[in-house]
C-alpha cells in the first residue's frame, strides 16, 4: 500500500511516461555509479522531448493566432523585484532623474563593505543588547539597582554591580576581539588597490555625497585625496606611469614615462602622431596585430616595439606574456564604432588614476589587469583580446580554478584608451541587484552618431564580471562598475554576519527561569511569613526588637523583606555560571587552535576557531551541508584510464574502488603503498618505452597519470593494427578541445606547456595527450598546431560547437593536413551513442559502452570520443543553415540545435576517456566516521548533476548498496508526483517516519539506506511552501542528499530548512564566497582556508585547511565540549542550590526576616573564588574518554546528537540532588548546635551566629568541591591543584580573616578549628550529602553502564590502550628516553603526529596477514607487538633493487595522511628512491615492534644505520619517544592485522575481549594523540 496518494490529476500531455514512479506510486530507485547516470541520462532525454512537444504546441498555438503589430522598442522586464537603475556614461540624467538641486535622486550604496558586526559607534550598545538577552544579566542588573537603596538591607552597596559589570567586560572584551579580528580583513579587503578613470565626470554620483554630519564638521571635501589613497600613490610610485592599451598580442598594457606626482598614478598619452604607412602599400603597419595567440609565443616582438625596453620597468603593469605592440600600432581606426563618436567633444583631461576599492561608485569606469581582482559588479566594455573575450577565475567565489569566459559588449569593444571613453557616450539599463549568481539581464542603449539611430544590445551574465573573481589570461579589461558595495551578488548571498548563540546557552534561559521560579516562591514564602510574625502581637520582638522594622505597616514590612530575600538569596541564580562559560569556552577554543592533528602544513594554518561561544553545539551536530568543489575535492582532474576500440589502458585505482574493496573485506588486495610502488614501476617502464619509441619535447613526466606500458607498447609496435586507432583517438583529444597554451618561461624552458581552460576536464584530457606524445602547442587564427609522435601537424578550425549542460557533447570541424574535413566530437555517452552511423560495428559500441560503465562504477567521469569526415558540399551547406541559425532573432538557441544536430550524426568511436576527480586528502574516510557518528552528510553544489553523482561514488558518500532517488521535475506538479513516490518507496522498506528526539541520528548500516539527487529547478519547487514539508520528510530519511545547480540562496534555504524543520544541529562547510550564505545560516560555519584566502573563512566560526579535520573537531573537541559544558551547567546549578536552601532554611528559625546565615565575605566569595574554579576546570579539562578512543567509536558521539548529555531530567535531578544536600548541610550542624556541647576547648562558647553560619559555609564548599571531584573523569595534575586548592583556600580565608578586627568574625580560627565537634560535624555532613550521589553513580556503572562507561572501563582496567597502541603511563615511567638511540635518527621516519605522539614503536620485521574482520578491534598473538601507523608503509618484493636483504620503504613510500594510509592517494611526487635506503642489511622495516619490553634492551644500534631521510612537506613534527634496543632478527612469522591502523597488544592471555554491541565496535581509522594532556 503506498504511503502518499496524490489528489491532483497528472497531466499526461505534460508529464510524459511516468516520471519514474510505478504503478504503485513508489518513485523508481537505482544502486550502482553506471545506473544512476544513466537514469539520469532517461530524465533529461524526457525532458527534452517534453520541452519539444511544448515548442511543437506553442508554435501551432501561434500560428493559429491573427498577427498582431509589434510593439515599439522597450526595456527589459526582469523577473527581479525592485526598480531597475540607468547608468548613464556621457549623457546628462533627464529631468524626472534629477531632483530641485540638479543632482541625481538615486544614491548608490558604497563599495566599502563589512562583514563585522560592530563599528566604533555601535558596539556598546549592540553588545549590551546581545548580552541583555540573557535573562539572568537582567535579574542581576536589577538587583544591582535595589542593593543601592538602604532600606532593602544590603551590607556593601558600592561592590552590589561590580560582579555583572566584570562579566560585561569580559564578555564585551572577548566579542570585540572575534569582531576586531573581522574588522581587519574587512579593511584590507576595502583598501585594496584597483584602477579607476578620473578626471572624467561621472554623471550618476552627486557633486557632493556627503552627508549633512560630514557637510557640517566640514570633513572629506569633494575632489580632495584622501589620506588612504594618497599613501597608495607613494607606495607605487614606481608603477605610477603612463600607460597605452593595446589589442592582439596579448594587449599588454606598457608605459612610457614614470608620473612624479603622486596624486596622479597613471596618465595617458599626448594625442597619436600620424600612424607611419609602408612604402609599398596604403595600409597601416598593423599586419603583425592579426595574429592572435592564447597567449603569444615569446620571441615575436617586432623590433620597434617600444615596450620591451620598458618592461622591467613597469612591474606588475606588464600583463599579459606576449609580445608588445608598439604606440603607432595600439591606436585604433578614427572611424566611428559601436557608442564612440569621434565628432564628439573631450576634455582630454581624463587619466587612470589608482584607488582604494572604497572609493568606487556605479558608474565609474574601472582598469582591470591580469591578476588583479574584481572590486564590483562589472560590465566589460572592452579587452585586450581581438576576439573581446577575457578569462576569469571564481575560485574565491566558488572553490574552482578553472577559467570562466567572459566577453566584453560589442557596441563598446572598441574602447582602448581614455579619449575613447569621453568620446562615448550610452545608457546602461540594468536590473536591480539580486542574489542569482548566474544571472542577469540588462541593456546597452546608444544612438548611431551617423544617423542619429537609437540601437540596442542586451547584456547578459556573460558580459558581467562578479566582486571576488579573478581577471586571468588577459592583459586588461576596461569596465563599467554596475553594483557596489553590499548590492554586489556575493554580498547579497552572503548576508548579515550572524549573532549566533549555543543550544545549551538557550537552553539555560529556561534553567534560570526555573531558579526564578525557585527564587520567588522562595521570596514569597518568606515575605508572607515574615508580615504574619509582624502582625503577632506579644512576642519577644515587641522588646528586643523595636524600631527593627521599615515601617509599621505589615504589608511594606513584606514588600521590603521579599526585596531583601532577593538579595540575600541571589546566587541561586549563579551570576559568576556566565563568566565561568565565557572562560571554558576561551580555553577550548585555545586547545582546538593548538590541536597539531588539525594544522595544514602547506598553508601554515591550524584550526582558527572565531566564534568562541559555541564550542558545545560542535558535539551535537546531526547534518552537515558540504559544498563540493574546493572542499571535497582538489578540483584537480587525472586522467586514469582509457578505452580505445576496445581495449582498456591505465592501471590506476580509484577511491570509489578502493572504498568498495574495503566495504567487501578486501583490503588485502588494495594496498595503496603497494600500488604506488607498483604505478611508479609501470610509469618508469611506459616512459622508458614512449622515449625509445620517438621524441617527445613537451612531455611533463611528474604530471603523466596515465599509466599504462602496454599503451607504449602499441604506439611503438608500427605493425599493430592498434597504433592507427590509438594515433586517431589522441590526435582527436589534441585538436577537440577550448584549451589556452602558455609557456610561463619562453626563455628557460621554450617546451614546457601549461594548459588553462574553462573546465579542468579538458586541461586534463590535453595535458594527458600532450604527455602521451600528442601535444596541442598553440592555436592561431593560422590554425591549431599540435605534434604527433614528434611530428608537428597544424589543423585548421574551421567551426567549434561548445559544450554547454543541455548539449552535453562539444565538437570542432576542422581541415587536416591533408586537406579533409573532419568532426571531431566529444561527450556523455547516452548523447553520442544517440548520433552515432546505423551501420556503426556493435560489438565496438557494447565493449566501449561496457567500459565506460565498469569506469563509471569505479568513480571516474567518463566522456565519449567518436568522428566523422565531411565533404565539402555538406560542409558549405551546413555552414549556411548555421550562420543563419545564429543571425535569427526568435528562438535562436533552437536554431543552433538544430543546425548542430544537421552536422553532428552518422559518427563512429574512437574510444572513451575515464577521469578521476581528486578527492582531497583522507575525505572517503572521513565521510565514512562522520556516518558511523551518526552525522548525515548532504552535498550542496552548483555543479551539474552527472558530475555530483560520479564525486558522491568516488568518496564513498553514494555506495552501490544505497537506493538513489533521482528527482528532476519542471513544474510543481511534477515535483509533487516524484517526492510523493520517493516518501511512498521509503515508507513500503522501511515503515512510517518517526519523529522522536531520543532517534536522532543512524546508524550505518543498521537499515536499507537512500540518497536522493536532486537540481536546482526542482529543488526551486520543493522549497515552495505547499512541498517543503514533503520535501523535509523525504531528505531527512535518507543518509544522504545531494542537491545540484543550486545557487547560494538555495544552499542557504535548505539548511534553514533543516535546521528549523527539524530543530535540527546542523553545520555548513564550504571554501567559496558562494557557500557564505549557508555557512551564516548553519548552527556552525566552517570554512576551509586555501592558497589565495577565502570569504568562506572569513565568515566562518571555524577555519581550517582541510575537509578531513572535520572529525577531530567533532567526535573529539565537539563532544568533549558538550560533555564538559553540560556537566559544567549542572553542577554550577546544584552547588548554588546547596548555598541557597541553606540560608533558606535557616529563615525558618529567624522569623522570615531576611537575616544572612553566612558571614558577607562568604557571601561574595563562595561563587568567585571558593567553588566556581573547580566547575571551570571540570569544564575546561575533563574528559569521559581519550581522543583515540572517541575516534575509535565514533559511535558514541550520537549521544550528543540525542541530547542526552543536557536534558531537562538531568537538570531537575541535579536540583533535587541538591535540595537533599542542603537540608543534610543545614540541619546536622544545627542539631549539633542546639543539641551538644556549646563550649570551645579554650572555654569561648560556641554559640554566636558567625560559628554556625561558618559550620554550614565550610560543610557546604566541602560539598561542592568534592561533588565536582566526583563527576570528574579526567584528573590532571591542574584538577588537583584546583579541585583541593579551592577548599584550602577557603580554609586559608577563614585563618587570615578571623584575626581582623570585625564586628562577628574575630578569633573564628581559634574558636572553631581546635573543636573536634567542627570537625566530626563538617565531616559527618559532607559524607551523609555525598553517599547516595556515590552509590547512584556506582550502580549505574556496574549495572546499567552506558557505552561510554564501557569504553572508559576498557581503557582505564582493560587492555584497549594496548588495541589502539598507547603505551601505558607505568611503561612510559620505566622507560629511559635517550633521544640518540631512537630509530627516528637511523632510518627512514615519517610519521603523522597523531601517531607519533603517543606510541611507543619498537622494531621488528614486518610479515602479516589481514583479517577478514575489520570491524572488530585487532586481536594478539603471543607476545608480539604489531602496530600499523597512519602513514602505512608494506613490504614489496624489489628483487629488481636488491638481491638479498630486507626491504625497507623509501620516503616515496610513506602515506601522508591524517587518517589510516589504505585508501589515500599520494598528495603530490615524493622524491626518488635511493639505493642506500636498500643496501642497509640487518635493518627492520619502520612498522615492526621488538617482542621484548623496552626497558629490557640496551644495546645500540649497528653504525651504519645513520641514514636519515628528508621530511614530506606535510608530515607532521616527530615526538621522540624512548630507544628500541638491540635489532631483531628477521622473523616471517604472519601476524594478524583484523583492524586495518590499529595496534595489537599484549600477549593473548591478558586480551580482554569486547562487547559485541555494534556501537562498541571501533572504527578502521587509528585515532589521533590527544592534544593536551597524557594519556591516562
Amino acid at each position: 500500500m503506498s504511503f502518499l496518494r496524490r489528489h491532483s490529476p497528472r497531466d499526461d500531455s505534460i508529464n510524459d511516461e511516468d516520471d519514474g514512479v510505478d504503478p504503485e506510486l513508489r518513485l523508481r530507485t537505482v544502486r550502482t555509479a553506471a545506473s544512476t547516470l544513466a537514469e539520469y541520462a532517461r530524465q533529461e532525454e524526457r525532458t527534452e522531448r517534453r520541452k519539444i512537444s511544448l515548442r511543437g504546441k506553442q508554435f501551432f498555438h501561434r500560428r493559429s493566432q491573427k498577427k498582431k503589430p509589434p510593439a515599439p522598442p522597450a526595456g527589459p522586464t526582469g523577473g527581479v523585484a525592485g526598480p531597475r537603475r540607468k547608468i548613464y556614461v556621457n549623457t546628462p540624467l533627464p529631468r524626472e532623474d534629477l531632483d530641485s538641486r540638479g543632482e541625481p535622486l538615486v544614491r548608490y550604496k558604497r563599495n566599502k563593505v563589512r562583514t563585522s558586526r560592530y563599528t566604533i559607534l555601535t558596539f556598546i550598545p549592540k553588545n549590551l543588547y546581545e548580552q541583555f538577552r540573557r535573562v539572568a544579566n537582567i535579574y542581576f542588573l536589577g538587583l544591582a539597582i535595589a542593593q543601592v537603596f538602604s532600606i532593602f538591607g544590603a551590607t556593601t552597596p558600592q561592590l552590589a554591580a561590580l560582579p555583572l559589570l566584570f562579566i560585561l567586560s569580559i564578555t564585551a572584551l572577548k566579542d570585540g576581539i572575534e569582531d576586531y579580528r573581522r574588522a581587519q580583513l574587512d579593511e584590507e579587503v576595502n583598501t585594496s588597490a584597483s584602477t579607476k578613470l578620473g578626471q572624467w565626470h561621472n554623471v550618476n554620483q552627486p557633486a557632493d555625497p556627503r552627508s549633512w554630519f560630514e557637510r557640517l564638521l566640514r570633513l572629506n571635501p569633494p575632489g580632495r585625496v584622501t589620506k588612504g589613497v594618497r599613501k597608495l600613490r607613494e607606495r607605487e610610485a614606481q608603477e605610477g606611469m603612463d600607460i597605452v592599451l593595446s589589442k592582439g598580442l596579448g594587449g599588454n598594457l606598457f608605459s612610457l614615462r614614470a608620473a612624479n606626482d603622486p596624486n596622479l598614478s597613471l596618465s595617458s598619452l599626448p594625442p597619436a602622431p600620424p600612424r607611419r604607412f609602408d612604402n609599398t602599400s596604403s595600409r597601416p603597419q598593423m599586419g603583425s596585430l592579426d595574429y592572435h595567440s592564447y597567449p603569444p609565443k615569446a620571441g615575436m616582438e617586432t623590433s620597434g616595439s617600444i615596450g620591451s625596453s620598458h618592461r622591467q620597468v613597469l612591474g606588475s603593469w606588464a600583463g599579459g606574456s606576449g609580445t608588445l605592440a608598439g604606440y603607432q600600432e595600439s591606436v585604433r581606426s578614427q572611424s566611428t564604432v559601436g557608442v564612440v563618436n569621434d565628432g564628439q567633444r573631450m576634455t582630454g583631461l581624463a587619466r587612470w588614476e589608482r584607488t582604494l576599492w572604497k572609493k568606487l561608485e556605479v558608474g565609474d569606469i574601472v582598469l582591470l589587469r591580469e591578476n588583479e581582482q574584481i572590486p564590483a559588479d562589472v560590465i566589460v566594455l572592452s579587452t585586450s583580446d581581438l576576439d573581446n573575450m577575457c578569462y576569469v577565475e571564481t575560485k574565491n567565489l566558488d572553490g574552482e580554478t578553472n577559467l570562466k569566459q567572459r566577453k566584453s559588449v560589442r557596441a563598446t569593444s572598441g574602447i582602448i584608451c581614455e579619449e575613447d571613453i569621453e568620446r562615448s557616450s550610452f545608457v546602461l539599463d540594468s536590473e536591480p541587484p539580486h542574489q542569482n549568481l548566474y544571472s542577469y539581464h540588462g541593456v546597452l542603449q546608444y544612438r548611431v552618431a551617423e544617423t542619429g539611430e537609437l540601437k540596442q544590445e542586451s547584456i547578459s551574465i556573460n558580459e558581467m564580471l562578479l566582486r571576488g573573481c579573478t581577471l586571468r589570461n588577459t592583459a586588461w579589461i576596461v569596465g563599467l562598475v554596475v553594483f557596489t558595495g553590499s548590492d554586489t551578488k556575493i554580498m547579497l548571498n552572503g548576508g548579515a554576519t550572524p549573532s549566533k548563540r549555543s543550544k545549551i546557552e538557550k537552553e539555560t534561559n529556561f534553567n534560570v527561569l526555573v531558579n526564578f521560579v525557585f527564587l520567588g516562591a522562595m521570596c514569597l514564602i518568606s515575605a508572607i511569613a515574615n508580615g504574619l510574625y509582624d502582625i503577632k502581637s506579644g512576642t519577644s520582638a515587641d522588646y528586643f526588637e523595636i524600631d527593627s522594622n521599615p515601617s509599621s505597616s505589615p504589608v511594606v514590612n513584606a514588600v521590603v523583606t521579599f526585596v531583601s530575600c532577593l538579595i540575600a538569596f541571589q546566587n541561586i541564580v549563579p551570576i559568576s555560571l556566565y563568566i565561568s562559560i565565557e572562560i571554558v569556552k576561551t580555553i577550548q577554543a585555545f586547545f582546538i587552535s593548538q590541536d597539531v592533528d588539525m594544522f595544514y602544513k602547506p598553508l601554515n594554518a591550524p584550526c582558527v576557531p572565531k566564534t568562541w561561544n559555541i564550542s558545545d553545539d560542535l558535539g551535537q551536530i546531526e547534518y552537515i551541508f558540504s559544498d563540493k568543489t574546493g572542499t571535497l575535492t582538489q578540483n584537480v582532474m587525472e586522467f586514469q584510464k582509457c578505452s580505445v576500440r576496445g581495449v582498456t589502458y591505465g592501471e590506476g585505482v580509484t577511491e570509489a574502488q578502493r572504498g568498495a574493496a574495503k566495504r567487501e573485506g578486501k583490503t588485502e588486495i588494495m594496498d595503496p603503498a603497494e600500488q604506488d610502488r607498483e604505478l611508479r614501476f609501470l610509469k618508469e617502464n611506459m616512459l622508458t618505452k614512449l622515449s625509445r619509441a620517438f621524441k617527445n619535447r613537451y612531455i611533463q613526466p611528474e604530471k603523466l597519470t596515465l599509466v599504462s606500458p602496454k599503451l607504449a607498447d602499441d604506439l611503438a609496435n608500427k605493425a599493430s593494427e592498434q597504433r592507427g586507432h590509438l594515433i586517431a583517438f589522441f590526435r582527436a583529444l589534441a585538436v577537440c578541445h577550448s584549451v589556452l597554451s602558455d609557456r610561463p618561461e619562453p626563455q628557460e624552458q621554450p617546451y614546457h606547456l601549461e594548459y588553462k581552460a574553462e573546465s579542468p576536464d579538458e586541461a586534463a584530457l590535453v595535458a594527458a595527450a600532450r604527455d602521451v606524445g600528442f601535444p596541442f602547442v598553440q592555436k592561431s587564427r593560422e590554425g591549431i598546431d599540435i605534434e604527433v609522435m614528434g611530428q608537428p601537424e597544424r589543423y585548421t578550425l574551421l567551426q567549434s560547437l561548445e559544450f554547454d549542460s543541455t548539449r552535453k557533447r562539444m565538437s570542432v570541424i576542422v581541415r587536416n593536413p591533408q586537406g579533409q574535413l573532419v568532426l571531431y566530437c566529444k561527450g556523455a555517452d547516452s548523447v553520442v551513442y544517440q548520433r552515432l552511423a546505423p551501420d556503426h560495428d556493435p560489438q565496438l559500441k557494447e565493449k566501449t559502452s561496457q567500459d565506460m560503465e565498469l569506469f563509471a562504477n569505479g568513480g571516474l567521469r567518463t566522456l565519449c570520443i567518436a568522428y566523422r569526415y565531411l565533404d565539402e558540399q555538406e560542409y558549405a551547406d551546413w555552414q549556411k543553415l548555421y550562420d543563419e541559425a545564429t543571425s535569427s532573432v526568435d528562438e535562436r538557441d533552437a536554431a543552433i540545435e538544430q543546425a548542430n544536430d544537421q552536422i553532428e550524426h552518422s559518427l563512429t568511436i574512437l574510444g572513451a576517456t575515464a577521469l578521476e576527480d581528486k578527492l582531497q586528502e583522507g575525505v572517503p574516510d572521513a565521510i565514512e566516521t562522520l556516518h558511523k557518528a551518526g552525522i548525515k552528510l548532504w552535498i550542496l553544489t552548483g555543479d551539474k548533476i552527472q558530475t555530483a553523482i560520479e564525486i558522491g561514488f568516488s568518496c564513498n558518500l553514494l555506495k552501490d548498496d544505497m537506493d538513489v532517488m533521482i528527482l528532476s521535475a519542471e513544474t510543481i506538479a511534477s515535483a509533487q508526483t516524484q517526492i510523493e513516490g520517493g516518501l511512498n518507496k521509503i515508507a513500503s522498506t522501511l515503515g512510517p517516519i518517526s519523529f522522536d528526539p531520543k532517534r536522532r541520528g543512524f546508524v550505518s548500516g543498521a537499515q536499507a539506506a537512500f540518497a536522493v539527487v536532486i537540481d536546482g529547478d526542482t529543488l526551486r519547487h520543493a522549497l515552495s511552501p505547499e512541498l517543503k514539508p514533503l520535501f523535509l520528510n523525504l531528505a531527512t530519511q535518507c543518509e544522504t542528499v545531494v542537491c545540484c545547480r543550486v545557487s547560494p540562496a538555495q544552499k542557504a534555504l535548505v539548511v534553514k530548512l533543516v535546521k528549523e524543520g527539524r530543530n535540527a544541529m546542523t553545520l555548513a562547510i564550504g571554501d567559496g564566497a558562494n557557500d557564505v550564505a549557508m555557512i551564516q545560516e548553519a548552527n556552525i560555519g566552517c570554512g576551509l582556508l586555501g592558497h589565495e584566502g577565502s570569504q568562506a573563512a572569513m565568515s566562518a566560526d571555524y577555519a581550517f585547511g582541510q575537509f578531513r579535520y572535520l572529525t577531530k573537531l567533532l567526535i573529539v573537541h565537539g563532544r568533549w565540549s558538550y560533555q564538559r559544558v553540560a556537566d559544567m551547567h549542572s553542577n554550577f546549578f546544584y552547588k548554588n542550590v546547596v548555598w541557597t536552601f541553606a540560608n533558606f532554611w535557616f529563615m525558618i528559625y529567624n522569623s522570615f526576616d531576611a537575616t544572612y546565615l553566612y558571614q558577607y565575605t562568604f557571601i561574595l566569595l563562595c561563587n568567585v573564588v571558593f567553588t566556581s574554579l573547580p566547575v571551570i576546570a571540570l569544564g575546561a579539562f575533563d574528559q569521559d574518554i581519550n581522543a583515540k578512543a572517541a575516534l575509535a567509536f565514533p559511535q558514541l558521539y550520537i549521544r550528543g546528537i540525542r541530547g542526552l548529555e543536557y536534558t531537562r531530567l538531568k537538570f531537575w535531578l541535579y536540583m533535587l540532588d541538591g535540595l537533599y544536600q542542603s537540608i543534610v548541610i543545614f540541619y546536622i550542624p544545627y542539631f549539633v548546635w542546639t543539641l551538644g556541647v556549646a563550649a570551645s576547648w579554650n572555654g569561648r562558647a560556641i554559640d554566636s551566629l558567625s560559628d554556625f553560619g561558618t559550620t554550614v559555609a565550610v560543610a557546604a564548599i566541602f560539598a561542592a568541591n568534592t561533588y565536582v571531584g566526583l563527576n570528574t573523569r579526567y584528573w590532571t595534575i591542574i584538577t588537583w591543584i584546583i579541585v583541593i586548592g579551592s577548599s584550602v583556600v577557603m580554609m586559608l580565608w577563614i585563618t587570615i580573616y578571623s584575626f581582623f578586627t570585625t564586628p562577628n568574625f574575630n578569633d573564628e580560627v581559634i574558636i572553631l578549628f581546635g573543636e573536634v565537634s567542627f570537625w566530626a560535624t563538617v565531616l559527618i555532613s559532607v559524607v551523609i550529602a555525598l553517599s547516595p550521589r556515590f552509590l547512584v553513580k556506582f550502580l549505574k556503572s556496574t549495572y546499567m553502564p552506558l557505552d561510554k562507561d564501557i569504553v572508559r572501563e576498557m581503557w582505564v582496567l582493560g587492555d584497549l590502550k594496548d588495541r589502539l597502541g598507547i603505551q601505558h603511563r607505568r611503561e612510559k615511567k620505566q622507560t629511559k628516553l635517550d633521544l640518540e638511540k631512537t630509530p627516528m635518527f637511523h632510518q627512514p621516519h615519517c610519521r603523522s603526529e597523531s601517531e607519533a605522539s603517543s606510541v611507543q614503536v619498537v622494531m621488528e620485521p614486518v610479515g602479516r596477514e589481514e583479517s577478514a574482520d575489520r570491524l572488530s578491534p585487532p586481536t594478539t598473538t603471543g607476545n608480539s607487538l604489531f602496530i600499523e601507523p597512519s602513514y602505512e608503509v608494506r613490504r614489496r618484493d624489489l628483487s629488481t633493487l636488491t638481491a638479498s636483504g630486507p626491504n625497507h620503504p623509501s620516503p616515496d613510500d610513506v602515506r601522508h595522511s591524517y587518517y589510516s594510509a589504505s585508501d589515500i592517494p599520494a598528495p603530490s611526487p615524493t622524491p626518488p628512491l635511493t639505493r642506500s635506503a636498500y643496501r642497509m642489511q640487518n635493518q627492520p622495516p619502520m612498522t615492526s615492534v621488538s617482542t621484548e619490553p623496552v626497558s629490557a634492551q640496551s644495546q645500540a644500534l649497528p653504525p651504519q644505520q645513520n641514514i636519515q631521510d628528508e621530511a614530506h612537506a606535510e608530515s607532521y613534527e616527530m615526538h621522540v619517544r624512548g630507544p628500541s634496543g638491540e635489532w631483531q632478527e628477521p622473523s616471517h612469522q604472519p601476524l594478524p592485522n583484523p583492524w586495518h591502523g590499529a595496534a595489537s597488544v599484549v600477549p593473548a592471555s591478558n586480551t580482554h575481549p569486547l562487547d559485541e554491541d555494534e556501537t562498541l565496535r571501533p572504527s578502521e581509522e587509528p585515532a589521533p594523540a590527544d592534544f593536551a594532556f597524557e594519556a591516562m
